[in-house]
């Protein structure tokens, strides 16, 4: 096995735009969605509600509008002070290009990426010209591949008619909606039953109770006419708690299905389900997150929700498709799964035939380093980690200081504003006046500083969900464990050696001299920076300790004030194989044309693409598995033996295309 170290490449073609897609981002359970009217049928959905602070997401190129869904709903004003401005809105007049505010982001050099595993010649493509082009399929806890391959519901006897879905009037479903949310001062709705009989009131009673969940019916007669009433049956917590009466015994309490997605992250698409089905978003549950720019497709599970009601979004979302519906009686855990399997396209590739072989090759037989990708940083000039450090230093003012003050790199241009308006005047409420999208990170501290005053941060700084603020700690943690791979790979290269470590179980041991024979590179753990960690017998261990101590942090004591940011450290593989791996080399002559079918190409019958023998483009697709918290780009990088991060990118003249 050879190891290289990271040149610098220059791109024949100029056009590699590398994210990523793999679950490996914080789960936040989402904390607030308004919620709308199912099946509408105009207008856009385009706002970004991200588990991810609104600073630290990778923003598309200038001119790149996402398709949003279909949204007919006008929001309240409350939406319009909380949500303000629509995507276009957003990416208002820059006066830099994105490839200029991107000169100031990270390099993989800063965040310690350094060293290739393979010896072979790297060659340029283009990774997500489309986001079809990057599909990732979830691997379950029986380890099958989630495929979206069914999209017809389950029979069942006790399911209401399709004809609840259309019974209610649109102005009887707004002022149903208004009821459900406590969004006037109204104790009931009546609905006049225009023909009475016995069925149609049946259908009535049934589309409230499952459309509205909190809600009850009761008949009335009302000057000879009869009227269906909704009213409040269990207050405001009932939009979190299904109705436990209208489920049957019989049937588990937890629908499952497959979730087909373009373009939108995990944590959006719950909360847009959450939103069309009137409930809370945290009824919702899934083994881990996918990023979005990409097509993926994954299980979800949502309580007492029926499989019916849920094939019915299908008729009223874009880019959606939710299909093979089980009644299961536990919900979904974070980290239950197995991993991921990736499908990739590299388009317009540069490498012979003989570099690509090689490439995938090695990829297969070695595999590559392990290394925590660029999206753990941040895009900014202030990287996630170095928030991370302060929390852990208990520099509260700095963390302060680093998350508002203003910043080069690509960012929207409110949050520009919101920044300049701190520096200048280091008020709080001026500051969030600034800021039409309240749910960022920056829109929170800022919330917390406006509640709790400049004294007390800690506080302020406790109203950023906890996901968010851990992500800052985490992010500390991948910084230095990067550094510290590439130090023991460049100090011992890929063998193991005595006083690595390896995992029997969940207990790391040490490898001993006579012990080495017995295993390889592949087994061999670094950990990550924490009280409840041991660290290698050899140089590297020191390496740590000069590395903490240059940041004023005691390895021997790394438990904080604040018990949420003491860290207990882990253990990651340093080399990881992809399992089934496989590639194929593609001649194309339109850039446009699909290069693959996705699951819903196959399920509405399109044939799969016809290739030209000879192309004017050739594309690499690749196939593999990942187990879960590795970085698909990491794999990618070292076919490519290229910077994946985003400044490297555009500074070789990266063109963003879909």
């Amino acid at each position: 096995m050879e190891m290289t170290e990271m040149t610098s490449v220059s791109l024949k073609r100029g056009s590699v735009a590398i994210e990523d897609n793999d679950s490996v981002a914080p789960a936040e359970e989402a904390k607030r969605q308004k919620v709308s009217g199912c099946c509408p049928t105009t207008g856009q959905d385009g706002l970004e509600n991200s588990s991810l602070p609104s600073s630290e997401k990778v923003p598309g190129p200038p001119g790149t509008a996402e398709q949003g869904e279909k949204n007919s709903e006008v929001p309240s004003e409350e939406e319009e002070e909380e949500d303000g401005l629509s995507e276009e809105d957003e990416e208002e007049e820059e006066a830099e290009s994105f490839a200029d505010m991107m000169k100031h982001g990270l390099t993989e050099l800063d965040v310690g990426i350094t060293k290739f595993v393979s010896s072979h010649q790297g060659f340029s493509g283009i990774l997500k010209e489309r986001y079809s082009d990057f599909v990732v399929h979830e691997i379950g806890r029986d380890g099958r591949i989630s495929h979206l391959s069914d999209l017809s519901v389950p029979v069942d006897e006790e399911d209401p008619s399709e004809d609840v879905f259309t019974v209610l009037t649109a102005e009887e479903k707004q002022r149903l909606e208004e009821l459900q949310l406590f969004k006037n001062k109204e104790t009931s709705v009546a609905i006049e039953v225009i023909e009475d009989t016995k069925e149609k009131r049946t259908i009535i009673h049934q589309a409230i109770k499952s459309l509205f969940p909190g809600l009850e019916t009761k008949t009335e007669d009302r000057e000879g006419k009869k009227y269906i009433v909704a009213y409040h049956a269990a207050g405001k917590k009932a939009l979190a708690n299904p109705r436990k009466h209208s489920w049957p015994k019989s049937r588990g309490s937890y629908c499952h299905f497959v979730l087909y997605k373009e373009n939108k992250d995990t944590m959006d698409a719950i909360n847009l389900l959450s939103k069309y089905l009137r409930v809370k978003p945290n009824i919702f549950s899934y083994m881990g997150t996918k990023d979005k720019r990409a097509i993926t497709v994954q299980e979800i599970a949502v309580l007492k929700i029926t499989a019916q009601r849920l094939a019915h979004l299908n008729k009223c979302l874009m880019n959606f498709k939710l299909g093979n519906f089980s009644y299961q009686k536990n919900p979904l855990k974070l980290g239950e799964l197995q991993g991921n399997h990736f499908t990739v396209v590299l388009r317009n590739i540069t490498g012979t035939d003989n570099q690509v072989e090689q490439a995938m090759n090695s990829l297969k037989e070695i595999g590559f380093i392990n290394y925590y990708g660029m999206q753990r940083f941040g895009t900014t000039a202030v990287p996630t980690y170095q928030v991370g450090r302060a929390i852990l230093q208990n520099s509260w003012a700095e963390v302060m200081d680093l998350i508002l003050k203003p910043r080069s790199g690509a960012e929207k241009g409110y949050l520009v504003k919101c920044r300049e308006e701190w520096a200048k005047t280091k008020d709080p409420a001026a500051a969030l006046r600034k800021l039409p999208v309240k749910r960022c990170v920056e829109g929170q501290l800022l919330r917390g500083l406006s509640k709790y005053g400049m004294k007390n941060i800690v506080s302020a700084f406790g109203i950023i969900p906890r996901n968010n603020r851990l992500m800052y700690i985490h992010s500390y943690q991948s910084y230095v464990w990067n550094n510290m791979v590439s130090k023991r790979i460049d100090e011992y290269g890929l063998k193991p050696v005595p006083g690595d470590l390896v995992l029997k179980g969940a207990t790391a041991t040490f490898i001993e001299e006579d012990d080495v024979n017995n295993y390889s590179i592949h087994d061999v753990v670094m950990p990550l920076p924490g009280f409840d960690v041991i660290y290698p017998k050899h140089k590297i261990s020191e390496a740590y300790r000069e590395m903490l101590t240059a940041d004023s942090l005691d390895i021997d004591n790394m438990r904080h004030k604040i018990r949420d940011y003491s860290l207990s450290g882990a253990y990651r593989k340093i080399i990881i194989r992809p399992q089934n791996v496989s590639w194929e080399v593609v001649a194309y002559d339109d850039p446009k044309i699909p290069l693959f079918n996705t699951d819903v190409d196959n399920l509405e019958g399109r044939p799969p693409p016809v290739f030209a023998s000879e192309g004017k483009y050739r594309a690499l697709k690749m196939d593999f598995s990942l187990p879960p918290s590795t970085y698909a780009t990491m794999a990618i990088r070292e076919v490519l033996k290229m910077d994946t991060s985003i400044k490297n990118q555009t500074q070789l003249n990266t063109t963003w295309l879909r």
